[in-house]
């Protein structure tokens, strides 16, 4: 061919990288331009290169980044933003937004119109990376299939359904869903369990709750930390429903009167999931709690937790360090887990050894040995923690320090070499110091070993399609004591919300501020999806001082303060400040902070 093309190009490409031979590209490039085909789309259609060399020479070919969404967590407040249709019509992802650049990924980059398209409905400017096609495809479709069907009933949802789930009690046998039928004969109670799995899966649910009462079954998902009810099974279904879930589960279905745990894994909507079990007698039968542990929804590094620049530099600090102790704090259901399996797999590399002590084992890591705590049988936090330390582990993650000997035992691991995560049970950062003295850990020990404490809560994201702009409400800032000030376009600004306040809107001089209002596709709550908000108090040499001579936790809080430090309260109101949560969900977790 003597007119030099892009295909021509990337054939040169191709060839340069040795991706494939000159006779296979010569014969693929003549049928190619027979067939009317891309060269590029004949050679991946036929597999004759693999989807990721044909990314790097179209980046290479237009000087763009390339970028890998194998291991990608979509932000999914970013794409509600645009248009469904259109990212489908692109093939486009996107990924971050920073100020008044977005950047996304192209599945073609010759597709000049996206681009544009993009920066007129959004307003920004937009930086495109080149991605695999069938990547972008994938990310998309599975966000689809987790929105399709919130609105449904649960019997228009069991229909034609029987095999979107595959169940496995053990990791070396996977057994499918359509066997299971077969061999019971389709009863409609294999089914509706399945279907209720499918469900919490298409809602996002983080909790299945199945409750008898006196006649009646009572069917609730927690959905972005709320409970939601949903349409129930019959009562009498109630029994055949324990006893499947039991079998699922590998739990003694004879057993009824004492508690159960258990958990077995699904695959549906194309990923596979952990279901943890809880089985627990009352007067009316058994209730059961299903935890859905989803480790798609964990985020494979600290930048995904979206935390501000003081918190992501303390917290980055903290796990560079060779040793110490690093402790996450706040009540049951703060994501105090999934923080410290974010760090942890910041840090899992191959020369160096994890070890876990959890209670339960929530999700399953590769590359970290994990253990469960088991007290019936002897096996505690501290002896865990003991014999652990006997395993040359160069960092440690113990679920919670619960009493004074397994703090002991923290704290003489981290002054020996070790790197050493944990959570605690107290309401702010500076409140860990005091649980350590109470728990009689003498004050130079904690100032020698604590590098970091962080409390963190979860606030409920609003549902970007239907929240509303509002006007600020005076009276409920009077009220918990926060200055309307606070919510002016100058200290949004300094606080890095310009972008947000650049948009118009709200109270003359305000920012704008938006409240939950309800549609089809939040499950009409007015929120979708969660968020963390943290308070990282970084122990430095002052702190160290102050600890050693004593002093209270209010006192370390405002020094943290004067030295950066958010609070809980001011990380909440600034999230309402970007428009990403309203007042009420803000101080419903922060007011008394």
């Amino acid at each position: 061919m003597n007119t030099v093309t892009p295909s021509s190009k990337i054939a040169d490409i191709l060839l340069k990288r040795g991706t494939i031979g000159a006779d296979a590209l010569r014969q693929a490039q003549e049928r190619a331009q027979a067939g009317s085909v891309r060269l590029e789309k004949y050679l991946l259609d036929n597999q004759l290169v693999p989807a990721a060399e044909i990314t790097l020479a179209l980046a290479e070919y237009l000087h763009m980044a390339p970028i890998s969404l194998v291991h990608f967590t979509p932000n999914t407040q970013l794409i509600d933003s645009i248009p469904a249709d259109v990212l489908k019509k692109h093939q486009a992802l996107p990924l971050m937004k920073a100020g008044g650049l977005l950047v996304v990924a192209l599945g073609d980059p010759f597709d000049i119109m996206a681009v544009d398209e993009l920066h007129v409905l959004t307003g920004m400017h937009v930086t495109p990376l080149v991605a695999s096609e069938r990547e972008i495809h994938d990310a998309l479709n599975r966000l689809t299939a987790a929105e399709a069907g919130q609105g449904l009933e649960l019997e228009d949802i069991m229909k034609g359904s029987d095999s979107d789930v595959e169940v496995d009690r053990d990791e070396e046998k996977e057994v499918s869903l359509e066997e299971m039928l077969e061999s019971a004969e389709g009863a409609p109670v294999i089914r509706m369990v399945n279907m209720m799995l499918v469900e919490a899966l298409r809602t996002r649910a983080s909790d299945i709750h199945i409750e008898p009462q006196e006649k009646t079954l009572r069917l609730r998902y927690r959905i972005d930390g709320a409970l939601v009810e949903r349409p129930a099974p019959a009562k009498n279904l109630h029994p055949a429903i324990v006893s499947r879930i039991k079998i699922m589960s590998d739990l003694d279905i004879a057993e009824r009167r004492a508690p159960q745990d258990g958990r077995f894994k699904i695959k549906a909507l194309g990923k596979e999931v952990d279901i943890r079990v809880s089985m627990l007698p009352s007067i009316f039968g058994e209730k059961i709690v299903m935890r859905v542990l989803d480790k798609s929804a964990l985020f494979p590094s600290l930048a995904g937790l979206g935390l501000d620049a003081h918190a992501f530099e303390a917290l980055s600090y903290a796990i560079g360090q060779p040793h110490g102790i690093l402790l996450v704090t706040g009540p049951t259901g703060s994501g105090k887990t999934t923080t410290l399996y974010s760090c942890l797999q910041e840090l899992n590399k191959i020369d160096v050894n994890i070890v876990t002590c959890e209670d339960p084992v929530e999700y399953q890591l590769p590359g970290v040995t994990q253990i469960q705590v088991n007290p019936t049988a002897g096996l505690t936090f501290a002896g865990a923690l003991r014999s652990i330390l006997r395993q040359d582990p160069d960092i440690v993650l113990v679920g919670e320090v619960r009493d004074g000997e397994t703090a002991e035992i923290a704290v003489k691991a981290a002054l020996t070499g070790h790197l050493v995560l944990s959570t605690l049970h107290t309401n702010d950062a500076a409140g860990a110091i005091a649980r350590l003295v109470d728990m009689k850990i003498p004050p130079f020990l904690i100032a020698s070993s604590l590098i970091l404490s962080q409390a963190q809560r979860l606030y409920r994201k609003l549902c970007m399609a239907c929240r509303k702009e509002v006007a600020l409400p005076v009276d409920v800032l009077a009220a918990n004591g926060i200055p309307p000030a606070l919510f002016s376009r100058a200290a949004a600004a300094a606080h890095g919300a310009a972008g947000q306040a650049a948009t118009g809107g709200g109270a003359e001089g305000y920012v704008p501020i938006y409240r939950a209002m309800g549609c089809p596709k939040c499950n009409n709550t007015g929120f979708k999806g969660r968020g963390a908000i943290m308070e990282v108090l970084k122990v430095d040499e002052e702190i160290k001082q102050m600890i050693m001579k004593g002093a209270t936790s209010g006192d370390i809080r405002e020094e943290a303060r004067h030295k950066g430090m958010s609070t809980l309260k001011e990380v909440g109101l600034l999230k309402v400040r970007e428009g990403v949560t309203s007042l009420e969900a803000a101080l419903e977790i922060t007011g008394g902070e």
